[in-house]
């Protein structure tokens, strides 16, 4: 009876792979159905069920909440351009490391990035891009789909890329039907996708396009052309456009190729990815903190549509800076209602002619809040937008600072209800289950201003916040207790220190290693610290020096928050070294070649500048080195690297 059931299970998962995958069914439904109904018959008399039976693929029970997933190799999302120049710049860059740079051109679909994880040749899980480091596990959704093999041939570690998406052809269909009917397929499949029911999930008949290997235990693979032979060899679906360039012209044709041919295709595309080929010279090139520097998308123009402009209001920021906010007569835009849009500052809104009414040109890119390019129509009974003198959600007189206005209270709700928020986030103190209503319920009720007053909060205040139960509270102090460890780098991140992001925050915490530090620094040191402009260090500077500030983090201390710094350190035989790696090293990766330096006290830097006390030079070395040779700037090679790392 087994045997008869291995022998369904092949012929079942050959015909899906013919089906899905192929586009090209060798077989009935019927037939399909009826060898399918024998399989389910068998293992529910047996009470077995192969690791690769199709009957899995049916959406299960769903799931009470996602878990967090780590991947293997973090995954970058890829930085843009917009014109045939930005595409260009991006060859120079690639030019001055390597002459004659062969390219890949690909489809860019708009649909949800995901990842999937085998080992040992088998399907282990499935989760979402995250922040590229850690993403949701959505196995049992992604379960649901049939484009993808639950067994492979490879049998060590894998990590495989692709992209989420729902036929337009599916969409359409389905919303004929539908409830309520679904606006855009790339919203579509993202709910279909983070949705806890995987029934959900398979109704909307999601297909997977996968495009990159991640992670590969064994890597022989030596290109984006190795790459993708290796996802059809193992019975992934690859959508089937790849262009191999040898030119910067030939890239501009495969994109102008894409641009005319993705509004006949059936699968929602909002651009084209180039991507240098050869693995090793993506090595050299590396990475920034957000993306490949080998890898860019050439996104096509967004769609653009006017309407009327009907009120400005001003929002209160969590540095207290207000931002106006356009209300819209509703329109549809990129699949979406649209009924705001953002205005920087009075600068820009005068810049571009606003006034209330007015009919303007709105703009969405990238399915982020829409932005307004320019007026179109004004009316007898437009009127100017006058900035506010007062601050609209306390009160407060406004300054002027720059070209921004900002509200001076620190006390003032919205941002104290931002800095919670901020201070509470995943990249912060990653206090679970704080949101931005659980902000304004603590700030309005318990009278919460400050970070230090989140760890003063008792069990039985917490009950008089409306929605508040037993298991709510005790998983919301819980919670709190745990944050009270963090890593230096988050709890500086956690501070709010305006320009502040997560990236400057690891910088500092790695150069000062303790708040005492970075307290008594001085401007022209945080200059000293990569990628800190004057604006950025000033504003640190001046954080520690408002006593308000220092008698928080004081008062943070006394209640038992211990920030914590691990300096990945173990050696010094590169104390003190800020190094640039250039050209192409023989007996290391690049990235190997970094941690080294890193283990050793080293500081890696991505460009040469007077900051720069090595250089590391490989093979093959570009503009990277002439600029080291000109500043002056010690200079070694791979053996010399080699002889101080074994001495």
């Amino acid at each position: 009876m087994q045997e008869r059931m291995e022998q369904l299970v092949k012929l079942l998962n050959k015909y899906a792979y013919e089906y899905y995958v192929l586009d090209n069914p060798t077989v009935s439904d019927g037939e399909y159905d009826l060898l399918y109904d024998e399989l389910v018959k068998l293992e529910l008399e047996t009470g077995i069920v192969l690791f690769d039976s199709p009957t899995k693929r049916v959406g299960g029970a769903p799931v009470s909440k996602f878990q967090k997933h780590t991947h293997i190799q973090r995954l970058y999302s890829l930085d843009k351009a917009v014109t045939i120049d930005e595409l260009s710049s991006f060859d120079e860059k690639i030019k001055k490391v390597l002459d004659k740079p062969i390219y890949t051109v690909e489809y860019k679909f708009d649909g949800l990035t995901i990842c999937l994880t085998y080992e040992d040749g088998k399907f282990k899980c499935a989760s979402t891009r995250g922040d590229g480091e850690v993403g949701e596990d959505v196995t049992s959704q992604v379960l649901t789909v049939k484009t993808f093999p639950l067994t492979i041939d490879y049998k060590g570690k894998l990590e495989v890329k692709g992209e989420a998406v729902i036929r337009l052809s599916v969409l359409e269909k389905y919303n004929e039907t539908a409830d309520e009917p679904l606006k855009n397929a790339r919203n579509a499949v993202a709910g279909a996708i983070r949705n806890l029911d995987p029934k959900i999930t398979e109704k909307r008949k999601v297909e997977i396009y996968f495009y990159d290997v991640n992670y590969i235990d064994d890597n022989d693979l030596q290109s984006q052309t190795d790459a993708v032979e290796f996802l059809k060899r193992n019975g992934f679906k690859v959508y089937n456009f790849l262009k191999v360039c040898n030119s910067f012209s030939e890239v501009v044709s495969s994109v102008d190729e894409i641009e005319k041919s993705r509004k006949t295709i059936d699968v929602l595309t909002d651009g084209a990815v180039i991507k240098v080929n050869d693995f090793g010279t993506r090595e050299m090139l590396g990475a920034t903190e957000k993306f490949p520097r080998w890898a860019i998308a050439f996104k096509f123009p967004p769609e653009e549509v006017t309407t009327k402009l009907l009120d400005v209001v001003f929002q209160v920021g969590r540095t207290g800076k207000l931002t106006p906010l356009a209300l819209l007569e509703p329109v549809n835009l990129c699949g979406a209602t649209v009924k705001r849009a953002t205005l920087n500052n009075m600068g820009d809104i005068k810049r571009k002619g606003v006034k209330i009414p007015s009919r303007v040109l709105v703009r969405r890119s990238n399915e982020v809040i829409p932005e307004i390019l320019g007026t179109t129509e004004l009316y007898q009974d437009s009127i100017d937008i006058n900035p506010p003198k007062l601050c609209p959600s306390c009160g407060s007189e406004v300054v002027e600072i720059g070209a921004n206005l900002f509200c001076p209270n620190k006390d003032c709700r919205p941002r104290v209800v931002a800095s919670l928020c901020n201070f509470a986030s995943k990249d912060g103190l990653n206090i679970e289950g704080f949101s931005e209503k659980t902000a304004e319920q603590l700030y309005d009720v318990l009278g919460v201003r400050k970070f230090s007053d989140l760890y003063k909060l008792t069990e039985i205040e917490l009950m008089m916040l409306e929605g508040f139960k037993e298991k709510k509270i005790e998983n919301l102090v819980n919670s709190i207790t745990y944050s009270k460890e963090p890593m230096l780098d988050s709890f500086i991140y956690a501070l709010g220190i305006d320009g502040v992001g997560k990236k400057t925050a690891k910088d500092l915490a790695k150069k000062y290693k303790n708040i005492e530090n970075l307290k008594n620094t001085e401007i022209e040191e945080l200059l000293a610290v990569p990628e800190i402009g004057s604006i950025i260090a000033e504003n640190i500077f001046n954080y520690f020096r408002d006593n308000e500030n220092i008698k928080e983090i004081e008062s943070l201390f006394s209640l038992g928050i211990k920030p914590k710094f691990e300096d990945s350190a173990k050696g010094d035989k590169f104390k003190g070294e800020r190094v640039v790696l250039t050209g192409t090293l023989s007996k290391y990766k690049r990235s190997q070649a970094e941690k080294i330096i890193e283990s050793e006290g080293g500081e890696i830097l991505s460009s040469v500048s007077k900051n720069t006390t090595l250089v590391l030079s490989g093979e093959n070395a570009g503009s990277k080195l002439d600029k080291a040779r000109k500043l002056g700037i010690k200079i070694i090679d791979e053996a010399q690297f080699e002889n101080i790392v074994n001495s």
